[in-house]
Parts: structure tokens; C-alpha cells; sequence
């Protein structure tokens, strides 16, 4: 595959990427989104725990998606991390289950961690089919 069959996107509607990396990257007809933690445009952490930062970083995923020509619905597999993960787990699952389809759940992998981010609770990253056009 050349190294130009590789679209980079970047939306400003989105929390912006650090410089280390892109927001997500098109290739294959696939989506490859970078991990989203619950922040706000300032890299500042939502208030309101882990759930609170579960939906925004759900919420800014799916701009990411959209900006690529995909959305929530097309994601084929997600990774989820997660600090505190006997506390955490459930609460996540309650915000993350408000965000898809019950008979259509992606295939899904949550891993415990020891820390994340700016001090995050959650970061979700995934592999999205394009939408057809």
C-alpha cells in the first residue's frame, strides 16, 4: 500500500490532537481513530467521573468519525481503558450502551489500566468502516 493511499483527518469540531498524532487516519476503507479521553477543546477533564467523561469522549469519537466519512455505527471494534476498573466498569457500560444499537454492539475489548492521559478515567479508541457513499 502506498504511503499516499492514507488520508489524514483533522476537524476542528473535535477536541484538536496533540502533536504526536492524528485524530484518525482513512485507509483501506477503514477508519483508525486515535484514543478520545472525556476532555473539552482545553484539555481540561469533564466533571462528573467517569461517566461524564465516557460520554465526551464518545461524543467527540463520533465528530472524529463523521469528519471521515463514518460514524458510530459503522465501528467495527473498539478498545476501551480504563483506571479503576472494579469501580469504573459498570459506569462506563451504562454511558457507552446509550451510544449504540443493542443488537448491533461492536466487537469490544476494555482493558484495566494504571493511568491515562491528564488524569482521565476512560479512553475509548476504534476501527470504523467508511460509510457508503
Amino acid at each position: 500500500m502506498a504511503a499516499d493511499s492514507k488520508t489524514f483527518i483533522f476537524t476542528p469540531d473535535a477536541v484538536p490532537p496533540l502533536p504526536a498524532f492524528s485524530q484518525a487516519v482513512v485507509s483501506g476503507g477503514r477508519v483508525y481513530a486515535s484514543g478520545n479521553i472525556g476532555c473539552d477543546k482545553n484539555f481540561k477533564i469533564v466533571e462528573g467521573g467517569v461517566q461524564a467523561q465516557t460520554r465526551a469522549a464518545l461524543e467527540n469519537l463520533s465528530i472524529v468519525l463523521k469528519a471521515s466519512g463514518s460514524g458510530l455505527e459503522h465501528i467495527v471494534k473498539a478498545n476501551v481503558y480504563l483506571v479503576n476498573m472494579p469501580v469504573n466498569f459498570t459506569l462506563m457500560n451504562e454511558i457507552y450502551l446509550q451510544f449504540f444499537d443493542k443488537d448491533k454492539m461492536p466487537a469490544r475489548t476494555c482493558v484495566g489500566v494504571i493511568a491515562l492521559p491528564m488524569g482521565a478515567d476512560v479512553e475509548i479508541e476504534c476501527v470504523a468502516e467508511v460509510a457508503a457513499q
